[in-house]
């Protein structure tokens, strides 16, 4: 019998145009597409993502829903039958059967980002973490992130001509922790715009070497203008790593 899935994965997006089905490159989207149409024998199914990650940037969770009969497969095994024709750069982690109207995007209700960057070269994390050439001052950068729980229109750290309704976030949680030899901003909100954690972290670390204040950083909110801010982020140092649902949207 016909059911709606949510199917929870990771990838390493180095490879592809983002998540998204593009003309004009290989997507995320487009290769799980595949693997679950061929897996399970339908070519109509299609898969939503619960958002949208630009190219080059990970997922060390993403979920996505989709419907099908799962054809005599247990979930376990539809996971086993689908990583064995998805490529080594993606992984599918489990399968939970949710209620005919859940959706992977509209009932999230958190996201969170990590971006981690490295001080030295590291040859194990090339293409996984952003390399800083100049010493900056994370202190300075945790006392300027403290300051997005305050506010909710983040048009200035928002990609330009999005069709999106409003640039009204709710940020619950941002701050730089040190993991070992490596950096990392961790935020998390109810949702995010695009390019909005890149272009966060390229304008803290706009205060990280002293060249914008802590006024000034609250300034650039305060303008939503996206010139007032900093330069995007790299790509490959920004990992979407968790979201989170209603206990109430899952049937086991």
């Amino acid at each position: 019998m016909k059911g709606r899935y949510f199917l929870y994965c990771a990838y390493n997006g180095a490879a592809y145009c983002g998540w998204q089905i593009q003309p004009n490159g290989l997507s995320v989207q487009e290769v799980l597409t595949k693997a679950l149409r061929t897996v399970l024998r339908d070519p109509a199914l299609d898969v939503v993502g619960a958002g949208r990650t630009d190219a080059g940037v990970h997922a060390r969770l993403m979920v996505a829903h989709f419907d099908a009969d799962l054809g005599g497969f247990s979930s376990d095994e539809l996971v086993a039958k689908l990583n064995s024709f998805l490529p080594a750069d993606i992984a599918v982690h489990r399968l939970r059967a949710v209620r005919a109207d859940a959706h992977a995007r509209f009932d999230a209700t958190a996201r969170r980002y990590e971006y981690h960057v490295v001080l030295a070269k590291d040859v194990f994390r090339s293409g996984l973490a952003a390399r800083l050439h100049h010493a900056v001052d994370f202190g300075k950068m945790n006392e300027a992130a403290r300051l997005l729980a305050d506010y909710r229109d983040f048009t200035s750290f928002s990609k330009l001509h999005t069709d999106v309704k409003t640039n009204n976030c709710v940020v619950t949680h941002a701050c730089w922790q040190q993991r070992g030899d490596e950096w990392v901003f961790v935020i998390e909100a109810d949702r995010f715009l695009r390019n909005m954690v890149r272009a966060v972290v390229g304008t803290l670390l706009e205060v990280g070497k002293g060249k914008m204040s802590v006024d000034d950083f609250r300034a650039v909110i305060e303008a939503k203008d996206r010139c007032r801010a900093g330069t995007s982020a790299p790509a490959q140092g920004l990992f979407l790593v968790d979201v989170k649902y209603p206990d109430e949207i899952f049937v086991q």
